[in-house]
């Protein structure tokens, strides 16, 4: 009976994570925060570290296969909708204002991280400080886009930022990892993967023309019905793209899953196709993401000294990443409000930033002892991010600015209606009536 246990641990999921949810909104917090909390209650992490204690027996809900596999579902089916519903037009708008922040949110962090090792240990070598500052460098944007969708500001010029952004951090995090795999000694090829990127991106391209082109024409061949093989076909593009991006690119599949739900947007029924994904992702993919990330949590054991490199490893996470981006955006000309929740957009860890330390581990760059801390630090990151997010948006428009500072701009634009009027009205004046 053992193989049916998965179906309790859905159900124990689905209620902890919508329960926690409803405790969270009630404490005007994000809904996303309650789900990754049920995760961390109900893992091993606390609830298998009481047990344990108090009745000598973990009793909480374990990580597994298949709940990883419908993790991986539900965050490619996040940056699926993310894609369907992002204004194309306004994310080329953001691309070079994204490489702006993607680019010092990649280089502080790195340099920032690489500090913190030599200040913590004098005699470390500058491969390995240089991956510690690689694992700072990579963010996890599936919890910024969530917590932006349950916002309402994923279409503002923030939200597509953050979203340029962070496609744009991705790949400059694999160009960044292959180099100092290649310092350190690994058998990696940089021009393979800029190769790799590139190719990826003229696949796309060609793989969204055909899929936009068959679209049309089984959109008339059908008189422009509502048929529920386009929202099937929909989602099968994504996979592959996901698939493709992943295996035979070497990119994220986030990236790829992310580019399908664009192209879908563009093409027809985009908006039907995207109606039809809601219902599956709340009832089960996107629940089992967030409480997975705190099912996989396991808190080490760690002396006084690991303890205050983890308190100082989240304070430099957190500064480096809404400094470099926030600088980023400001550089570009954005509000210091904007930049500011640009900043926390970007500032959220995950999955990869785990990847990058178990590599340096495999490598013998990273000692094993800084795991604990890493861990800790992605926890952190990943649960204050949407915390901080809702607080910078609150009392904000769409644009990012408060109601105050709106008003203020319409009171001086008003004025400067109000003056530009009053000459021109004087110009005609003289010229009806004759100047001196």
């Amino acid at each position: 009976m053992e193989s049916y246990n998965y179906l309790l641990s859905l159900c124990v999921i689905l209620m902890a994570t919508k329960l926690f949810s409803i405790l969270s909104r009630r404490a005007q917090l994000p809904q996303v925060v309650g789900a990754l909390m049920a995760g961390l209650f109900f893992g091993p992490a606390v609830l298998g570290a009481i047990t344990q204690h108090f009745f000598g027996v973990e009793f909480c809900l374990q990580p597994s296969t298949l709940l990883n596999r419908i993790a991986e579902l539900g965050v490619i089916v996040i940056m699926f909708t993310a894609g369907m519903e992002t204004n194309v037009d306004e994310l080329k708008a953001s691309g070079t204002v994204g490489f702006v922040v993607a680019l010092l949110g990649v280089l502080l962090p790195l340099g920032m991280g690489a500090g913190l090792m030599y200040l913590f240990d004098h005699h470390v070598s500058f491969a390995s400080a240089i991956f510690v500052g690689a694992v700072l460098t990579a963010t996890s944007v599936s919890i910024t886009v969530e917590a932006l969708k349950e916002l309402g500001k994923m279409s503002t010029r923030v939200g597509n930022t953050i979203l340029a952004a962070a496609l744009i951090d991705d790949i400059l995090g694999l160009v960044c990892l292959t180099v100092i795999t290649g310092i350190a000694g690994g058998d990696v090829q940089l021009g393979l993967v800029l190769v790799k990127v590139v190719g990826f991106f003229l696949f796309v391209a060609i793989a969204g023309l055909g899929y936009y082109r068959s679209m049309l024409w089984s959109n008339r061949a059908q008189s422009e019905r509502n048929l529920r093989r386009y929202p099937v076909m929909g989602f099968a593009f994504c996979l592959f793209l996901a698939w493709a991006a992943e295996v035979v690119f070497g990119v994220a599949d986030i990236i790829g899953a992310f580019a399908a739900g664009m192209i879908i947007a563009m093409s027809p029924k985009g908006q039907y196709i995207s109606s039809k994904f809601d219902t599956i992702a709340y009832l089960l993919l996107t629940p089992v993401f967030f409480a997975n990330i705190g099912l996989e949590v396991v808190l080490p054991k760690m002396s006084a000294d690991v303890l205050l490199f983890t308190l100082a490893l989240v304070i430099v996470s957190v500064i480096s990443k809404l400094g470099g981006c926030g600088l980023g955006a400001m550089v570009c000309g954005l509000s210091k409000r904007q930049s500011y929740q640009i900043g926390l957009g970007m500032v959220c860890r995950g999955e990869v930033a785990l990847i990058v330390a178990g590599k340096g581990v495999a490598m013998n760059l990273i000692d094993e002892s800084y795991l604990g801390p890493i861990v800790i630090m992605i926890i952190v990151c990943t649960i204050i991010t949407p915390i901080f997010l809702k607080g910078a948006f609150k009392g904000a428009d769409e644009t990012g600015n408060t109601i105050f500072e709106d008003k203020f701009m319409l009171e001086e634009q008003a004025d400067e209606i109000e003056e530009d009027i009053f000459h021109r009205r004087s110009l005609l004046s003289q010229q009806t009536y004759g100047g001196e």
